[in-house]
């Protein structure tokens, strides 16, 4: 809806915002930023950080556009994606209202990267009202591909100056606020000129000389472009006719209602709540003059009734959460007392909810734990983790696109550590669409079992020969479904079944086939039995891969998903009709394989008709 109000500022038109428009003057710097109708201080705070490191800026905004020459009516810019750096491309239209930018806007009015770059941003998320709302790390990370620190200012361990000073020298991005609980008190103004439940850029970290003394002092700017701390160190306090011109200089004092403004370290930490540092990855660090990271990146899922395990708190599913391996190979640069040790920084991160809020996709309250491991290299069971703590997990479990920790204690060089990204409750947030496939066709199964339960006629009642092939069934068949809540096996059960034994192609089975059919239906019905504790004739999703394992099947995550979302019901159970389906594609696609694997390579090949005729008798 926010791209409907448009005006063109070329051509013709280009006279309806301003005359002489250009596309950055004077270089890109944070006092271009100045926020319009939109609630992305978030996000401008991240830009102000960003024009401060130029190489990066560069990389985001390509510096070689403009207004004037080789003009064509579009502009590019570049974000990191999720591993990669993409080109957005966006025309030269903007929203306004009375000739005026609704949105972003260049304290100078015929300057315009900064609000396009909002624009491109907006196009990456679906919408300019995707970007209402937020946390500066997501920006700044979206600029570098850095992973984010976060602290909450009254639990930040005691060198916190120094880690922010260190920050800002090895070209960290940085950015704080003042939480606020309280919905109605949102970007409302102190007293004291701070401004509750808004994002600030830090843009300096220095300390000076005063009053025979050193004091800490931070910079800060607003991303409103005005409204600035009204306390000591502000732009026009007394504290600054103790410092000589020189120092001034160095600082970059001036008076100006710009929204950027001194203070000391001590009321920064006295009024903010939250810090937030974006540290730079190796592809966007100088390697001459800062420490480079090792990058190991692993994409996963969490899928209902499979692997969205839970926290802790929910011990028979929790082992079922992706779990990921790292060795660590490499010392840190500077051990401490010359112990071989390394440092490891873990961040799990959620794609594309932003972009997804439209649908629904709010953020998924996320957290990670962390176990020590020697040489299995199979998914851990859940026996490991009731008998085994967690050495490291992140602080809570929190709905944020990413959240990180700096991993300790250090662990010693060459020490596997595993692991396991879970979420909070995994059966209520990471629920499928209702209306999914496999439901369809369970309730049309459904609804054919309702429809022969109808009430028989006369024309329906068994014959004598009938009676007779009904006792022969139920003394074969009423073993196997003894102490089961079921009604047998479904048409389609039963042609799977005879293909699984038809050897020979005949559409038919022998004997010596059938009893071998009776053998797997009875060990399969055992293995059944054992999960089904309740005598519901159900299992849940995540037993379903205890037994397929049981069965001597060995699969790897991806299909246990795609058995999840072909056998079980909406509500994550899978019955026993369902559970000898698979168990009997299951036996009849490895038969297959091994037929046509003739050295025993695990590797086959085959022309397009021998596959469908695997997989359509199958």
């Amino acid at each position: 809806a926010c791209w409907d109000i448009t005006v063109k500022y070329k051509g013709a038109q280009k006279e309806e915002i301003c005359e002489n428009p250009r596309f950055i003057i004077g270089g890109a710097n944070r006092t271009d930023i100045c926020q319009g109708e939109l609630g992305d201080c978030w996000f401008l705070a991240a830009i102000a950080c960003l024009t401060l490191n130029e190489k990066l800026l560069c990389r985001v905004i390509p510096h070689d556009q403009t207004f004037i020459k080789n003009y064509a009516g579009i502009f590019h810019f570049q974000f990191w994606r999720y591993g990669n750096w993409v080109d957005v491309v966006i025309d030269d239209c903007l929203p306004t209202y009375n000739n005026q930018l609704v949105f972003t806007k260049s304290s100078q009015r015929n300057e315009f990267w900064s609000a396009l770059l909002e624009k491109a941003y907006a196009k990456v998320h679906g919408s300019y009202e995707a970007l209402k709302g937020g946390n500066t790390t997501e920006a700044m990370e979206d600029f570098t591909g850095g992973v984010t620190e976060f602290y909450e200012i009254k639990d930040a361990p005691k060198d916190i100056y120094k880690i922010m000073k260190h920050a800002k020298d090895r070209g960290s991005l940085m950015a704080c606020s003042i939480d606020t609980i309280v919905p109605m008190q949102f970007e409302t103004r102190m007293t004291c000129g701070l401004v509750k439940g808004h994002a600030y850029s830090v843009t300096a970290v220095e300390e000076t000389s005063f009053k025979a003394g050193k004091l800490k002092l931070v910079r800060l700017r607003n991303p409103w472009g005005q409204v600035e701390w009204k306390g000591a160190w502000s732009d026009n306090s007394d504290e600054w006719n103790f410092i000589d011109k020189a120092e001034k200089i160095r600082l970059q004092y001036r008076i100006a209602e710009d929204g950027e403004f001194w203070m000391s370290f001590d009321d920064f930490m006295r009024y903010f709540t939250k810090l937030e540092i974006c540290n730079l990855t190796p592809d966007t660090l100088e390697a001459d003059k800062l420490q480079t990271w090792t990058v190991s990146v692993n994409e996963g899922r969490w899928v209902r009734g499979c692997s969205a395990g839970g926290c802790r708190n929910y011990p028979d599913t929790f082992w079922t959460n992706p779990q990921y391996r790292l060795e660590l190979l490499e010392e840190d640069d500077d051990p401490e007392d010359n112990e071989v040790v390394c440092s490891f920084l873990v961040a799990l991160m959620q794609k594309n909810r932003r972009k997804e809020r439209k649908l629904g996709a709010n953020l998924l309250t996320i957290g990670f734990a962390i176990y020590e491991m020697h040489g299995n290299k199979q998914h851990l069971q859940k026996d490991f983790f009731l008998y085994n703590a967690s050495k490291a997990r992140s602080k809570s479990y929190i709905n944020m696109r990413e959240i990180s920790e700096l991993q300790g204690p250090k662990k010693k060089k060459g020490k596997p550590i595993i692991f396991v990204s879970d979420r909070a409750n995994s059966n209520k947030e990471l629920r499928v669409d209702e209306a999914s496939d496999k439901e369809k066709k369970k309730m049309s199964r459904d609804e054919k079992k309702k429809s022969d339960k109808r009430t028989p006629t006369n024309a329906d009642k068994d014959s004598e020969e009938e009676k007779q092939f009904r006792n022969i069934f139920q003394q074969i068949a009423g073993d196997v479904n003894k102490d089961l809540k079921t009604e047998g096996f479904a048409l389609e059960s039963c042609r799977s079944m005879i293909a699984l034994m038809d050897t020979d192609g005949s559409g038919k089975i022998n004997f010596e086939e059938f009893r071998h059919l009776w053998d797997k239906l009875k060990s399969w019905q055992k293995i059944f039995k054992h999960y089904d504790t309740d005598h519901s004739g159900t299992i849940n999703s995540y037993e379903m891969r205890n037994a397929v394992k049981d069965a001597g099947f060995c699969l790897n995550k991806q299909l246990y998903d795609i058995i999840t979302m072909r056998y079980a019901d909406k509500n994550m159970n899978i019955d026993f009709d369902s559970f000898i389906c698979c168990f009997v594609r299951l036996e009849g696609m490895f038969r297959a394989f091994h037929a046509f694997d003739k050295d025993g390579d695990g590797i086959i090949k085959l022309n397009v008709l021998e596959w469908l005729q695997l997989t359509m008798y199958a």
